[in-house]
């Protein structure tokens, strides 16, 4: 059965700062997009009143059609040559600790948007070498030599989303190959074993418990060291519809059976999104990494 009431915990206050604004001027000033505006995520507000923007590459048209997915799809924009550069200049004036680089889907390049990737790394790195850097690519399906690329650029945290559990792909991610997407994490981690690895789900599809912990067990065969998990949101009536909302005391829960499996770092909650607290978690990845270790 479908819910149709947005519960309190879901309800979020409008963006109103200057520090917003002033996200939004040198965003807007650059001609950069973020997955923060085409996604419509709930978080904006408090983000980009903290300097927080998770950098779009590669355009704002996708040539996937996730049912989930707010950004648009159709025919790709040209990739704008200056992008990584402007992304570097937006990553040091707004002074970021940490920055998250994400992109649409571009099946229609050679490398799937890998060499850009690369690129941006490389630029934030000159201009901001204390700046530490995660990736949430897309995946890379049938572009051959592109992992490798993105790696090669050593970011510090590489995150790919498995979105859903493998039931459902066909209807929510139909572009996309569960299996693959999980390759690909552990490729990263067998190519360079020092950049740690990322991936989240979302929650109220209509999965199941037990589906969610069967990702969380593939995840982990896979050497991921950190999942995100939060609640879908129905951006559009054409996207798929809200299956279930999962309260704050389920999110919990699922949150103490990941760290049992052995996740370093698990960011379980409503308003959870891939980036959210990205640099704080950042710094917690690095701190149990080293406990560990000890």
């Amino acid at each position: 059965m479908l819910q149709t009431q947005k519960p309190d915990w879901l309800r979020v206050r409008a963006p109103a700062s200057g520090e917003y604004n002033n996200t939004y001027d040198l965003i807007k000033g650059l001609g950069l997009n973020t997955v923060c505006q085409e996604a419509a995520c709930p978080n904006i507000g408090e983000c980009w009143s903290q300097k927080h923007a998770t950098v779009m590459l590669l355009g704002s048209v996708c040539t996937r059609a996730c049912r989930f997915c707010n950004v648009k799809t159709g025919r790709p924009d040209l990739l704008d040559p200056h992008e990584p550069e402007n992304v570097a200049k937006a990553c040091q004036r707004l002074g970021l600790k940490h920055i998250v680089i994400t992109s649409v889907d571009r099946d229609d390049l050679e490398d799937g948007g890998a060499n850009h990737f690369a690129q941006t790394i490389s630029l934030i790195r000159q201009t901001s070498p204390d700046t530490t850097i995660e990736v949430l690519t897309p995946d890379f399906l049938r572009k051959d030599g592109a992992i490798e690329v993105v790696v090669k650029a050593r970011p510090d945290v590489y995150n790919h989303n498995l979105e859903t559990v493998p039931r459902l792909y066909t209807s929510i991610r139909p572009g996309a190959r569960y299996f693959h997407s999980l390759n690909l994490l552990q490729q990263v981690k067998k190519l360079d074993p020092t950049i740690f690895t990322k991936s989240g789900i979302m929650l109220g599809l209509g999965e199941e418990e037990v589906e969610i912990a069967q990702v969380m067990d593939d995840l982990r065969s896979a050497d991921v060291d950190f999942i995100t998990m939060g609640q879908y949101l129905q951006p559009t009536p054409k996207h798929a519809k809200v299956a279930k909302y999962w309260s704050p005391e389920e999110f919990l829960r699922l949150e103490k059976i990941a760290r049992s499996k052995g996740f370093l770092q698990v960011a379980s909650g409503p308003l959870v999104r891939s980036s959210y607290h990205a640099g704080k978690d950042f710094e917690k990845l690095k701190q149990a990494r080293q406990a560990r270790i000890c």
